[in-house]
């Protein structure tokens, strides 16, 4: 388990760094517009290119600012503040968390299995392709008219980002989409400040510096840049967020409710810019676009009662056996997938009085936006997601005297179906090994142990197949009981395959599990 706390601590301190850079990088970019969109004409006669100065106070002193669109000769100070570091730690924090948390394990979280079959090199590579490849179609709009109008770059652009975001919620899970879209346009903008908006300062200084007539064009292309990168930091940073509001990529129309939040986002910069002076258009547009966004992701009216009207009565025993089988694995007090060391959020699902407690939680993010299991990692099938919202649908009762299941039963009347069929004239293999493999284990083995379940493709390396004679030979029983209960980490293999414990003290289930997997190599 040491690799898990490993990873975790790495997510901990790269996120960590890469808010606090984000924070700078935004701050800077929130004065220095404030800066301009405040300057006066100069009160009194200046040297040098003056184009407006301001005055301000702050924390007991005053302070004059001066803004010079290039810098004679014999101006040239001492020591000149450059404002690029911010920029590049937020790119390359981001880029290290963008890989500790979406490309390790296989890219599982970018991957959706009910979206598109990629594999994990397929998805990391996307992912990491996509960023050069945005970065270069968006230099090529900078060579073409539309980088003499602001308005109609922007317009260009929306439709961009829209689609954009929609080609990446059909290849990846919306949550990973909805982060891959602000890692590409964060590459967009960190790259302007390296590529295009620090060179044109130093060519400019380096023409001061030699005393020759500084070419001012260069700086205000460079403004152009650092405008387009001030008005998509809000949008940008609600992606970074992204993840913790589910009902925002959990709708059916993700890839539009991004394009809407980003005109929301530019809308707010814009009307923080310029206050009253905003025209009547962008204070319609940014209204109208969130009133889009509240519309796309509001939950169907009365969602329980109107699509699970009339189901069968459902027992909470069949609702515990889906909790503890799909959810439990991440939402326990102790965590047996080696993703978490604690339940994300503080969610616990593993016993009665918590799954009441969160039962509303649990049919907006498992059954309404199907956000939950993340990438669907567990196997959730739609029967079950539909077995948990006709309980809700129901009252959500739970018994006081109800209790956990001491082994995942199957949740749904079709799981039996989906049983395991190697080894089924074998009638010394218990139902209850056959039900356990087919609730928890096929989700990556698959239904005959071949490795090719449901989630298969995601995950890096791949489930074992069971079928491989020579992996049949290689390996005693014990091995494979240890394996089981205590997960591959405790036998020096992937941290992928999650330890078991309740099988510990199950011998009959545990003993009919080893003779289901020979069976499958028979």
């Amino acid at each position: 388990m040491m690799s898990a706390f490993i990873h975790e601590w790495l997510n901990l301190l790269v996120r960590w760094v890469h808010v606090i850079a984000a924070i700078m990088w935004i701050g800077d970019s929130f004065l220095f517009m404030w800066l301009d969109s405040h300057l006066t004409a100069p009160s009194r006669p200046r040297e040098g290119a003056v184009v407006g100065e301001l005055w301000m106070t702050h924390s007991g002193g005053f302070y004059e600012v001066v803004k010079r669109k290039s810098l004679a000769q014999g101006e040239m100070p001492d020591t000149l503040y450059w404002f690029k570091w911010e920029s590049y730690t937020t790119w390359i924090s981001g880029f290290l968390l963008l890989i500790i948390v979406f490309h390790l394990n296989g890219a599982s979280l970018l991957i959706d299995p009910g979206v598109y079959p990629l594999t994990g090199w397929q998805a990391i590579a996307i992912s990491l392709g996509l960023l050069p490849v945005a970065y270069g179609v968006y230099e090529l709009l900078w060579k073409t008219p539309l980088a003499k109008n602001n308005r109609v770059f922007a317009a260009v652009g929306f439709v961009l980002i829209t689609g954009l975001a929609y080609v990446l919620t059909h290849l990846f899970s919306a949550r990973g989409a909805f982060l891959q879209v602000g890692a590409t346009l964060g590459t967009i903008m960190a790259a302007n400040v390296f590529f295009r908006i620090i060179p044109a300062q130093r060519y400019m200084l380096a023409m001061t510096r030699e005393g020759k007539p500084v070419d001012t064009t260069l700086g205000l292309r460079a403004k152009g840049r650092s405008i387009q990168n001030h008005y998509l930091t809000l949008p940008v940073l609600f992606t970074m967020i992204s993840n913790h509001f589910p009902s925002t990529y959990g709708g059916s129309k993700p890839w539009l409710v991004l394009g809407l939040l980003f005109v929301v986002g530019a809308g707010l910069k814009y009307v923080m810019n310029f206050r009253v002076n905003t025209p009547p258009l962008v204070w319609a547009g940014t209204g109208l676009a969130m009133v889009g966004v509240v519309v796309l992701t509001r939950p169907p009216p009365d969602p329980a009662l109107e699509q699970f009207a009339g189901k069968p009565p459902v027992k909470f025993e069949q609702v515990a056996s889906v909790m503890q089988t799909r959810c439990a694995t991440c939402h326990a007090a102790r965590p047996s997938t080696p993703m978490f060391a604690a339940p994300p959020q503080g969610v616990v699902l593993d016993t009665p009085d918590a799954i009441r407690a969160h039962a509303d939680r649990v049919f907006v993010r498992a059954v309404a936006t199907k956000t939950m299991p993340l990438g669907n990692l567990t196997g959730m099938t739609e029967d079950e997601r539909a077995l948990v919202g006709a309980w809700f649908a129901q009252g959500g009762e739970v018994p006081s005297d109800a209790k956990m299941p001491d082994f995942a039963a199957p949740p749904v009347a079709a799981a039996p179906a989906e049983a395991p069929t190697a080894g089924a004239n074998q009638a010394d293999i218990p139902e209850s090994s056959r039900n356990y493999f087919a609730s928890v284990c096929s989700t990556c083995h698959g239904p005959n142990g071949a490795g090719d379940g449901m989630v298969a493709a995601a995950l890096d390396p791949k489930p074992r197949n069971f079928g491989d004679k020579t992996w049949q030979k290689s390996t005693t029983d014990e091995a494979i009981k240890k394996i089981i209960v205590e997960g591959g980490a405790s036998v020096g293999k992937s941290l992928v395959m999650p330890p078991n414990p309740s099988l510990a003290d199950d011998a009959e289930t545990l003993n009919g599990l080893v003779k289901l997997i020979r069976a499958f190599g028979a």
